[in-house]
């Protein structure tokens, strides 16, 4: 059995791309890594009039761009005071406005291109299962709310009419969020970048990146050579030894996820029914929706490890039916996982270790939102030169020590922190 298969489903436009490439041939840009950053970061960069070709070693969609929740969520892991605090009043400022504008990015997109992406922007809850969780939300409602968002704080009524489940104490709502089919999505960027003229060549791995007589030399993992001016690393949690000491600067995680069969009418209305996604306030959270066709789907961290048979989904299973007992009978149809990066401050990085080259790592679990908004800014970026045209500043490739303890140690977290959540319940 495939645990890449998931409930999602490429739009009818898809395109397939073949792994030909043009050798010798002087690019503007080479994007390594055909997910949602590379090919957001190609589309603008085409249509500002630079030449570009995007590598991607598998195919569009089959990483995590493609695999994911499908939920857009506006923001960073941190709230706008935080942010003003540790960047500065001017930095900070653009920061939380760029954090503001990552949904935007995603719907406006679907809009103006008319984009074949099914979504239900209806917003997104945080929702809080502890006094702690329910204070937190009061401080993030009360800084967004002092910037003109459209959100609002859940007690526990609230929350319950709106998921169809009790026990949260209350929760927040952000409705400039929403929920987008992401392998539609991502299939729907390469349709629209190769229609820019963007090249894009499945099934080729980028092996070796050197500088020689002023451009960048991609080796590729069919033979033919590439050259560029700038190259564009957008690999994220599936990162390589490509950049040197670059993937030793997150940790990644295994998101996995399951979905029901189509619910009975009855049963489906009884579950968020004005169609919000929700994360929870756990150490290791869940989160969960439903899709247009009436199914239930639930996520959640799964083993570090590759998962070898469908038992290693029975946590997800066991959350659901916490969260409603009556889904107890419901059949699981479709158990996927995708990988994730997570930085040790929870902030995006973006390096430049050479002239020409940029790398980008560290969705933290709002790649959707944050890596299309943050294409466009890399397009800018590789069209000016200028380090203000990005909401990050450019930071150096810091590996983190002893990076393969850490990995171990990370998994031995998950498993305690598991174990109190279930104590908590």
């Amino acid at each position: 059995m495939r645990f890449t298969e998931s409930v999602w489903r490429p739009s009818g436009s898809a395109l397939s791309f073949g792994p030909d490439l043009e050798g010798n041939r002087l690019f503007d840009v080479v994007v390594i890594g055909g997910g949602i950053l590379g090919l957001s970061t190609a589309l603008h960069a085409a249509r500002s009039g630079l030449s570009v070709q995007v590598l991607e070693a598998r195919l569009i969609g089959e990483g995590a761009s493609g695999l994911n929740g499908g939920q857009v969520i506006p923001g960073l892991k941190y709230d706008p005071d935080w942010l003003l605090e540790h960047f500065g009043p001017e930095a900070g400022k653009a920061l939380v406005r760029f954090a503001a504008s990552t949904a935007d990015s995603v719907f406006d997109l679907i809009a103006n291109e008319r984009l074949a992406v099914p979504f239900t922007r209806n917003g997104w809850i945080q929702a809080a299962h502890t006094q702690t969780a329910l204070k937190n939300a009061e401080a993030r409602d009360r800084q967004w709310r002092l910037r003109g968002a459209d959100v609002r704080l859940l007690d526990s009524a609230g929350i319950a009419a709106l998921t169809g489940t009790s026990g949260y104490l209350g929760g927040w709502l952000d409705r400039r969020a929403g929920v987008i089919d992401p392998l539609s999505f991502t299939t729907e960027l390469a349709r629209i970048a190769a229609a820019a003229r963007v090249g894009i060549a499945e099934q080729q791995q980028a092996t070796k990146l050197r500088q020689e007589g002023g451009a960048w030399r991609i080796s590729t993992s069919s033979g033919v050579e590439l050259k560029a001016t700038s190259v564009v690393v957008a690999t994220n949690a599936y990162s390589d030894g490509l950049v040197p000491g670059l993937a030793r600067t997150i940790v990644p995680l295994h998101s996995f996820q399951i979905a029901t069969a189509v619910l009975p009418a009855g049963i489906a209305s009884a579950i968020l029914p004005e169609g919000q996604a929700v994360s929870d306030s756990r150490r290791i959270l869940v989160y969960y929706r439903k899709t247009p066709d009436g199914r239930f789907i639930l996520g959640g961290r799964g083993r570090m490890s590759l998962p070898r048979h469908e038992g290693d989904w029975a946590h997800l299973r066991h959350a659901m039916v916490r969260l409603y007992p009556f889904l107890a009978g419901i059949p699981i149809e479709k158990r996927w996982f995708g990988r994730v990066a997570v930085t040790p401050d929870h902030l995006p990085h973006i390096h430049s270790p050479e002239p020409g080259l940029i790398a980008v790592v560290g969705c933290q679990g709002r790649g959707v939102g944050l890596m299309t908004s943050l294409g466009k800014h890399l397009a800018d970026h590789l069209l000016t030169g200028d380090p203000a045209s990005l909401p990050f500043p450019l930071t150096p490739i810091r590996p983190i020590p002893f990076h393969a303890f850490r990995q171990l140690g990370v998994a031995a977290a998950i498993t305690w922190y598991r174990t109190l959540d279930a104590l908590e319940r």
